[in-house]
């Protein structure tokens, strides 16, 4: 099997996985616990919570644990919502975020809020311009994602945290795709809240954490103990959390940079051979500013859904978008976003995403079959 599919998912490093094993087998104790069990676990817990702090260059209570993604922006978006409507209901957001994001703007918009959906170019990029315009005295909350799932797209977050330093409203942005690929500074680039995933950086599953600047008052999304400095109830995945500190710690600026070059190398392989087996191609997306693992690639005339299941069938794993959109028989959104709902591309475009293990010559081997089955299908 060929696994080009890491956008949705990143198979686990090995030192992830010692690390947890380690974990679970000497600090079993809750972190809330009084005593020596307990204690050694909180001071495991705040270990990592202090890589991660370094490695993102904030304070370590300024990191908050939770379950991911999915509940960071859930947490982000929604407690920022209510935290702040006695200052106004409106919400700028884009029209190709997460579902996770887009599903948290469409439960406030049944609660009374207006939100705002901010159209992308045929290349899928933003504007800050656009910010500017939209905002509105009335605007509490922007919530922009970092880089694009499906596309790779970079979007202008240090520019859009710049002018919004002259208004009032929280700035969230999704980071769950672009962490680890691209340096990120908070502080730098004016973000109040960012959502990060530990499965998307060779980490485990079901872990991650929400960045929450100091002065920043959110209500809880979850009830219960007072864990996190009382701000997400739950016991603390200490395993997980280990794991992803492990994960975070191996991101490295020059290992970053290392993945760049061998992922822009592997694109560059992928056209290659495309090129030179005579393949009609187009690449959804902005080749300026875009994620060096993630290229999304229409096949005109070729059903996105049946190259899938050939590639599949021949062992090689590659997607059609979202892994969040899995057995939905939805078009992307993010594509119609782009191109309309008509637009031939929207059915006829994957995703191929690189990462951890995979090789030059698997690169190699991949492309030559994903060539050979385009010229077959499309006959």
């Amino acid at each position: 099997m060929i696994y080009f599919d890491h956008a949705a998912t990143t198979p686990m490093h090995p030192a992830v996985i010692q690390t947890m094993n380690d974990t679970m087998a000497a600090f079993f104790g809750n972190p809330s616990s009084i005593h020596s069990y307990g204690r050694d676990a909180h001071t495991k817990l705040e270990e990592a919570r202090q890589v991660i702090a370094e490695q993102l260059g904030v304070k370590a209570h300024e990191i908050i644990f939770n379950s991911g993604g999915t509940e960071s922006d859930n947490t982000a978006i929604i407690g920022a919502a209510y935290a702040k409507q006695a200052e106004g209901k409106h919400i700028i957001t884009t029209m190709i975020e997460h579902p996770a994001v887009i599903e948290s703007m469409k439960f406030l918009e049944q609660q009374g809020f207006e939100v705002t959906y901010l159209p992308v170019d045929k290349k899928g990029q933003l504007f800050a311009e656009q910010v500017a315009e939209a905002l509105r005295p009335d605007t509490i909350l922007v919530s922009i994602m970092f880089a694009n799932n499906e596309t790779g797209n970079i979007l202008p977050i240090p520019a859009i945290g710049e002018l919004l330093k002259e208004h009032s409203a929280v700035f969230h942005t999704d980071a769950v795709q672009a962490y680890g690929k691209l340096m990120i500074d908070p502080s730098a680039f004016g973000i109040d809240m960012l959502s990060i995933s530990a499965h998307k950086i060779n980490g485990p599953k079901g872990v991650g954490f929400l960045y929450k600047r100091d002065g920043l008052s959110l209500p809880n999304l979850l009830h219960g103990g007072e864990q996190e400095e009382k701000r997400r109830a739950g016991t603390e995945n200490l395993a997980g959390i280990a794991g992803m500190a492990k994960a975070i710690s191996l991101l490295t600026p020059a290992e970053q940079s290392a993945h760049k070059q061998t992922y822009q190398q592997f694109a560059a392989q992928v056209f290659s051979v495309l090129q030179e087996k005579g393949v009609d191609y187009r690449l959804n997306g902005d080749p300026d500013s875009k994620l060096p693992h993630i290229i999304n690639l229409q096949f005109p005339g070729v059903n996105s859904d049946l190259l899938l299941m050939k590639l599949d069938l021949k062992g090689i794993a590659i997607s059609t978008g979202s892994a969040c959109t899995a057995g939905n028989v939805e078009p992307s959104h993010v594509l119609e976003a782009m191109y309309g709902k008509e637009h031939p591309a929207v059915g006829e475009s994957v995703r191929i995403s690189f990462g951890l293990g995979n090789t030059e010559a698997e690169v190699q081997r991949f492309a030559e079959i994903l060539a050979q089955t385009v010229l077959e299908t499309k006959k």
